[in-house]
C-alpha cells in the first residue's frame, strides 16, 4: 500500500470521526471570514474556487453551467478518464486548472485551495465522493439522484447537518417557474387535497432492446489504457471492466444506476414531494414489470407508492409509468403534452417528442393538474376550467437565480440552496425504493418511523445494500 493511501486514510478517519458538534473539520482552516459561525462561506465579494468531479458528458454540461454563472474559480479537474475524448472539451476550457483522476489524491494535494465541489459521475460514485468533501469542508453540489441506496443518502443527510457545508442536489427545475408556481398555489389553497398523482416517462432507454434472458453480468474486456478502472468502481464490488458499464451505460444495471426512475423522478415529482410534504412512503408496489431480470432495469415499469395522512392533507396515490409501451391514462380534455425547451441534452442527444412527453398529472378533490418535466409550470384542465378561474390564478415570483448561481451563491452566503440535502435527500430515497421494488419484483411495507421494512427481511437489508469494496468502508463511518 503506498503511503499516501494510508496518509490519506487515517486523514478521512480523523475527519469521520469528529462529534455532530463540530461543524467544520478541525483539520480545515478557512482562510476566508465566515458568514456565519461554523459553516464556511466564501467571502461574497470573491469568486468560489470550484472543482469539477466528473467532466464528461452530463459532468461536462454541469461545469459549463457553473462557470457561465462568473461566480467561480475553476481550480482543479478530476475524471477517471482523463486521456478520453469526452473529458477534452474541459480540460482546453480550463489549461491552468490541476488535473487528477483520483478525487482522494486531489483533497490530500489541494484541499485547502478548493472551496466547492461538483460531482457529475455515475451514480454509484456520488456517495463516497460527497462524503470526502463534506468531510474536507466543501460545499457540494450533486447530480440527481443523491446516491444508490436508501442507507447512502442518509448518511450524507447525516452528514450535511455534521459538517455543516452548502448541498446543492442537480434538479435544476427546482429552481425555475414550476417551483415558485406549485409553492405560490400551494399556499394559497389552490393545489389542496390532493390524492393521486400519475408520472411518466415513456421515452427510448438505454437498455430497451436488451436480452432480458441474460444469466450473468457482461464478461470482463481489457480496461483502456486511459482509464483508471478502481476508483470508478469505488464502493461497488468488483466487476470487470466492461464498456457497456462506461459511458452513461451503468444508468441501466441495478449494481450502478437508478433507472428511469432515478434519472427522471427527481425532474417529475420533485415539487410535488417537497410542497404536499410527502416525505417517504408506506408502501412500494411494483404493479407491472414487463422483462424483469435481476441485473438491469424492465423494459416497463408500473411503481405504485402510497404516502399516508399527514398534516392535515389525505392520503396521496403516487404512480410511476415507464417504458415505451406502458402509456397511462390522461383525463379527458388533456390537450396538449408540452416539453420543456431547458431540459438538457443527453450526451448531445434530444429529447424525442412523444405524444405524452415526461410530466405528471396531480387529481385533488376539486381539480385536476397537468405539468412537464424540470421546470415546466402546471395548467389546470380542462381548458375551461382553467379560463374560469384565471382571474383568480395566484401569481408567483420569478427565480432570482437559475439552480447553478444559487448553489455558487450560497456558498457565497448570500442565498439558500433550494434543493440541499435535507430537502432532496427524502426525495432521493423514495427513488431508492422504487428500485429496490424494481429489483425484488415485490411490495415493500415501510415503516416510516423507524425506517424499516417490516413485511421482508431481505428487502429491509437491502436498504443498507452490498457491504462495501474492501478499502472503501471508511465512507459508511460518518
Amino acid at each position: 500500500m503506498r503511503s499516501e493511501d494510508i496518509s490519506r486514510r487515517s486523514f478521512l478517519k480523523r475527519a469521520l470521526a469528529l462529534s455532530a458538534a463540530t461543524a467544520i473539520p478541525s483539520f480545515w482552516i478557512p482562510s476566508k471570514a465566515n458568514a456565519f459561525p461554523g459553516v464556511p462561506f466564501v467571502s461574497p465579494n470573491e469568486k468560489v474556487n470550484i472543482a469539477f468531479i466528473g467532466i464528461g458528458n452530463r459532468g461536462g454540461e454541469i461545469a459549463k453551467e457553473l462557470y457561465k454563472t462568473g461566480l467561480c474559480n475553476v481550480v482543479a479537474l478530476c475524471d477517471v478518464d482523463m486521456g478520453a475524448k469526452h473529458t477534452q472539451e474541459l480540460i482546453s476550457m480550463f489549461p491552468k486548472a490541476q488535473r487528477f483522476q483520483d478525487f482522494r489524491q486531489m483533497f490530500d494535494k489541494m484541499a485547502d485551495k478548493i472551496d466547492a465541489v461538483t460531482v457529475g459521475t455515475p451514480d454509484h460514485s456520488h456517495f463516497p465522493i460527497t462524503i470526502e468533501a463534506m468531510a474536507h469542508g466543501k460545499h457540494v453540489y450533486v447530480e440527481k439522484p443523491m446516491a444508490r441506496t436508501f442507507n447512502e443518502v442518509e448518511l450524507m443527510m447525516r452528514g450535511e447537518k455534521k459538517y455543516g457545508v452548502v448541498t446543492q442536489m442537480g434538479n435544476q427545475g427546482h429552481s425555475e417557474a414550476n417551483y415558485y408556481q406549485f409553492k405560490a398555489w400551494k399556499e394559497a389553497g389552490l393545489i389542496k387535497d390532493v390524492t393521486a398523482i400519475t408520472a411518466h416517462m415513456n421515452s427510448p432507454r438505454r437498455w430497451h432492446g436488451w436480452n432480458p434472458n441474460i444469466k450473468h453480468m457482461p464478461m470482463g474486456e481489457p480496461i483502456p489504457e486511459t482509464m483508471d478502472w478502481d476508483t470508478w468502481l469505488g464502493v461497488v464490488q468488483h466487476h470487470d471492466y466492461n464498456h457497456d458499464y462506461h459511458m452513461g451505460q451503468w444508468r441501466c444495471w441495478y449494481d450502478f444506476g437508478m433507472g428511469a426512475l432515478g434519472d427522471w423522478g427527481a425532474h417529475i415529482l420533485d415539487t410535488a414531494h417537497e410542497f404536499l410534504d410527502l416525505g417517504l412512503p408506506s408502501e412500494v408496489n411494483p404493479l407491472y414489470l414487463k422483462d424483469h431480470n435481476p441485473f438491469f432495469y424492465p423494459m416497463s415499469s408500473t411503481i405504485l407508492f402510497k404516502f399516508p395522512e399527514r398534516n392535515n392533507m389525505p392520503a396521496v396515490d403516487v404512480t410511476w409509468y415507464d417504458g415505451l409501451d406502458n402509456i397511462p391514462a390522461v383525463p379527458e380534455n388533456f390537450g396538449s403534452s408540452d416539453v420543456d425547451p431547458n431540459i438538457p441534452t443527453v450526451a448531445g442527444g434530444k429529447l424525442q417528442l412523444m405524444k405524452l412527453n415526461p410530466g405528471k398529472e396531480i387529481y385533488s378533490k376539486t381539480l385536476t393538474f397537468k405539468g412537464g418535466s424540470h421546470g415546466s409550470t402546471l395548467s389546470v384542465i380542462p381548458d375551461q376550467v382553467a379560463k374560469d378561474m384565471n382571474p383568480k390564478l395566484p401569481e408567483y415570483e420569478k427565480s432570482t437565480s437559475n439552480h447553478y448561481a444559487n448553489f455558487l451563491l450560497a456558498c457565497q452566503g448570500k442565498e439558500k440552496t433550494r434543493s440541499p440535502f435535507s430537502i432532496a435527500g427524502p426525495l432521493s430515497q423514495v427513488f431508492c425504493m422504487g428500485v429496490l421494488a424494481q429489483r425484488l419484483n415485490r411490495k415493500l411495507v415501510f415503516d416510516r418511523v423507524t425506517k424499516e421494512i417490516v413485511n421482508d427481511d431481505f428487502a429491509n437489508q437491502m436498504l443498507v445494500g452490498e457491504p462495501p469494496r474492501k478499502g472503501w468502508e471508511e465512507y459508511y463511518n460518518v
